[in-house]
């Protein structure tokens, strides 16, 4: 399977282990490329994020609709198999569901969970969102249905972005949105969830990231998610689901750094003003 790789490095020598972005459903490695790839670049991480098949320029668009969760793990496994040691697991949304799916079978460094599906699936998200906010359960379906051609800004908004975000921001989202596997939205809800119960033999460090306004994942989600991997969630004030292109990117990424220098006991490399990041191949082939 060819999948798209969009990776950022730092321009100095790092022993810091690589990091590998997984999106949401509807988007592409495109959303990490503003700001997360070169914020961690700057800071001595080599810095990767996939487009999942089907996605972005990855192959797979005629095999989409059939497209299983288990198929975006397999995707998974394959970059992660081919980068120069085992990664650091950034997921957001669906990407999230990913991540978790992938560290019960696999050994990482650590895992960070964005804003991420819970263990328990989106049965009760839908539920939620079809009870306080028809509209936009009226929008995702639509789009879901029809295709994201239905989505406009207005409704990208309602459903990514916090009300103050700039029309620019969103501009640049809505034409990059596309369709998603409806059998993945079935896997989600219920057809294959992992364990939502903690594990003892899991033993990867995971960081539970959430965003206050967010329209999809509620704080009972979050704290569910944390509690499959015994910590507790950290919820960001005024931000909503897309917190990597929302304005205040910068808290959650610092965050996500300082976490992990903590946790795994990376050693300083240098101060941000010192260093910067230079495109690798914007897109590359990883092994079959």
């Amino acid at each position: 399977m060819k999948l798209e790789v969009i990776s950022r490095r730092p321009t100095r020598p790092s022993r810091r282990p690589p990091l590998l972005f997984v999106h949401g459903a509807f988007g592409g490695a495109w959303i990490w490329e503003p700001h997360f790839l070169p914020y961690f670049a700057e800071r001595g991480f080599e810095a990767h994020a996939l487009s999942l098949r089907g996605h972005g320029e990855s192959s797979g668009w005629d095999q989409l609709p059939f497209a299983r969760l288990r198929d975006y793990v397999a995707d998974l496994e394959q970059v992660a198999g081919a980068l120069s040691a085992p990664p650091i697991l950034i997921g957001h949304s669906m990407g999230g569901m990913i991540v978790q799916k992938y560290i019960r079978a696999h050994s990482v460094p650590a895992a960070v969970l964005m804003a991420s599906v819970p263990p328990h699936g989106l049965l009760g998200t839908f539920c939620g969102i079809a009870f306080t906010n028809p509209l936009m359960f009226y929008e995702l379906g639509m789009i879901q249905t029809l295709g994201p051609w239905m989505a406009d800004a207005a409704a990208v908004r309602r459903a990514l972005f916090s009300d103050d975000t700039p029309p620019a921001v969103i501009e640049r989202v809505v034409p990059r949105l596309q369709a998603e596997s409806s059998m993945v939205v079935l896997d989600l809800v219920g057809l294959d969830l992992p364990p939502s119960t903690p594990s003892a033999e899991l033993q990867t460090p995971v960081l539970v990231l959430g965003a206050e306004n967010d329209a999809f994942v509620f704080r009972g989600g979050l704290e569910a998610t944390a509690k499959a991997f015994r910590t507790v969630p950290e919820i960001f004030p005024s931000m909503a689901h897309a917190m990597m292109l929302e304005a205040g990117w910068e808290a959650v990424a610092a965050r996500i750094c300082d976490w992990l220098e903590e946790t795994l006991a990376l050693e300083p490399l240098y101060g941000a003003d010192e260093a910067s990041s230079e495109p690798l191949a914007a897109e590359a082939s990883a092994a079959e």
